[in-house]
C-alpha cells in the first residue's frame, strides 16, 4: 500500500499563500494535510520558508516532509555555473536536514543551443559527481528529475527518462537518485513498465499527475489502477508524491485519487 506525499505548493492552497506558493502559510498548508490523513508533504522552494515553524508543525503532526527542491536550481548542462550549483547542493542539504527531508530534487536546465549533445550531458555527470562529494557531511540524496519538453518545460535538455538513468548509470554514487515523474514520462509517450525495467536500482521516488491537464489522477486519460499496479510489479515501495492542479478541493482531488487506485488496491 503506498503512502502519499502531498505537495504543498500546489495542493491546501485553500490555507493560505499567493500565487499558489506556499510560503510562510506553508506550516497552516501541513496542518491541512494532517487532518486528511495524509503523512507525508513536499516543496519546491525552502528559502521562501519559516523553516523553524515548519520543522515544529512536521515534527507536532507527525507529518514527514519527504521532498524539497535545490535552491537556487542549478544549469547542470553548463560547466560554468557548477559552482554555484554547489553551493546551493550544500546550503539545501543543510535546510534538509533541519526539515528531516530526506531528498533534494535537481534538474539539469535548459538546452544549450550549438553546443554537442554529449558535451551537455558529460556537463551533468560531471555536475553530479562533485554534488555526491558535497554531500557526504549530510542525509539527504539528490534526485535527478527529467522534464518534458512537449507542454510544461519547452527546451528543457533532459525529456528522457532513459537518458536520465543513463545519466545515474555514469555518476554511480548511492546519494544520487531518480526522481520519476509519471506526469512528464507520459506525456513524452514514454511506457513507464520498459523505462524502468531492470533499472529501479536508482528509482527513489515517483510523483504522479494526470495526462491531459495535470490535475488529480481521475480527471484525465490514464489507467491508475494500471500504471499503480506497474510500479508494484517493478517493485517500488516508497510513496506517491501528488504534485498537480487540483479541479476542485484538495479534499476533493484526494478521493479522486483514492478511488481511481481502489482497483489495484495499491494507496492508503
Amino acid at each position: 500500500m503506498y503512502e502519499l506525499s502531498a505537495n504543498l505548493e500546489l495542493l491546501f492552497t485553500e490555507h493560505g499563500g499567493r500565487g499558489g506558493e506556499a510560503g510562510d502559510s506553508a506550516a497552516d498548508r501541513v496542518r491541512a494535510a494532517a487532518e486528511l490523513g495524509v503523512p507525508s508533504v513536499e516543496i519546491w522552494l525552502w528559502r521562501t520558508k519559516n523553516l523553524d515553524e515548519l520543522a515544529e508543525t512536521l515534527h507536532a503532526t507527525g507529518t514527514a516532509l519527504q521532498v524539497m527542491c535545490v535552491e537556487p536550481m542549478g544549469h547542470l548542462v553548463d560547466p560554468s555555473t557548477h559552482d554555484t550549483f554547489l553551493t546551493a547542493v550544500a546550503a539545501s542539504a543543510a535546510a534538509a536536514d533541519k526539515l528531516g527531508c530526506p531528498y533534494l530534487v535537481v534538474t539539469a536546465g535548459q538546452d544549450r543551443p550549438g553546443v554537442p549533445r554529449s558535451t551537455q550531458h558529460q556537463a551533468i555527470v560531471d555536475a553530479l559527481r562533485q554534488a555526491a562529494r558535497v554531500l557526504e557531511p549530510y542525509d539527504a540524496t539528490l534526485l535527478l528529475e527529467n522534464l518534458n519538453s512537449r507542454v510544461d518545460h519547452l527546451g528543457t535538455f533532459l525529456d528522457s527518462t532513459t537518458e536520465c538513468l543513463d545519466i545515474l548509470d555514469e555518476v554511480a554514487s548511492p546519494r544520487v537518485k531518480l526522481l520519476y515523474d509519471l506526469y512528464h514520462s507520459l506525456v513524452m509517450d514514454e511506457d513507464p513498465e520498459a523505462v524502468l525495467a531492470g533499472r529501479t536500482q536508482w528509482l527513489a521516488h515517483v510523483q504522479i499527475a494526470d495526462v491531459p491537464g495535470r490535475h488529480e489522477p481521475g480527471t484525465g486519460s490514464v489507467d491508475w489502477p494500471r500504471q499503480l499496479t506497474i510500479l508494484q510489479k517493478l517493485g517500488y515501495t516508497g510513496r506517491i508524491g501528488l504534485e498537480y492542479t487540483p479541479t476542485a478541493t484538495s479534499a476533493r482531488s484526494l478521493d479522486h485519487i483514492r478511488e481511481s487506485a481502489q482497483a489495484a488496491g495499491s494507496v492508503q
